[in-house]
């Protein structure tokens, strides 16, 4: 069995949390409707929302091998 590199993996978990604390943070934003009252809503709301979905998109790529992340198949497209 490979010997565990016991550095990288605290790093690891490090960061891992991280990133679950910045969902959850997230997570609670949206729950309030990242903090717009429905009647205060405009287009500067959709279009940072839409700038957020753009960002989180990228980051679903990157983890999915998905969009300009994708792997090409096995005809090279």
């Amino acid at each position: 069995m490979p010997k565990t590199n016991d550095a990288a993996l605290a790093a690891f978990i490090a960061r891992k949390a991280e990133i679950d604390a910045a969902l959850d943070r997230i997570r609670a934003a949206s729950e309030d409707h990242f903090f717009a009252s429905p009647e205060d809503v405009n287009w500067g709301h959709v279009t940072g929302l839409a700038d957020h979905a753009a960002l989180l998109k990228r980051i679903t790529d990157a983890i999915y091998a998905e969009g300009e992340h994708a792997q090409p198949d096995a005809t090279g497209m």
